[in-house]
């Protein structure tokens, strides 16, 4: 489960995916799977959640990699690259953004 805290170290990406109604379930299928079956997996991975907005055109992703270069090193594998791809195809556009957190509420 990601944390949302100043003391950790991690590093925070947050992704936004820009689609139609119509592609919404495709893509987020595709997510889940890349999710589940490879980026879960990869050295440094913490945790991530997926987030669809109420029109169905905007999928926010937010993840938690150890080091800035575990998430690079997954985004330059094959398989990464070629998940990218087909996501590509199923959204107008997507921009994965790192960011530290610079403060946190509970």
């Amino acid at each position: 489960m990601p944390k949302i805290s100043q003391s950790n170290d991690f590093q925070t990406v947050i992704t936004t995916f820009e689609m139609t109604p119509g592609t919404c379930q495709d893509l987020l299928e595709a997510l889940q799977d890349a999710y589940e079956h490879f980026i879960s997996k990869q050295p440094g991975f913490i945790a991530a959640g997926l987030h669809v907005n109420d029109a169905q055109t905007r999928i926010a992703n937010y993840s938690q990699w150890q080091r800035r270069e575990d998430f690079q090193a997954m985004l330059r594998t094959d398989e990464m690259r070629k998940r990218n791809r087909d996501i590509a195809v199923l959204s107008k556009s997507f921009e994965p953004v790192m960011y530290e957190v610079a403060h946190s509420y509970d």
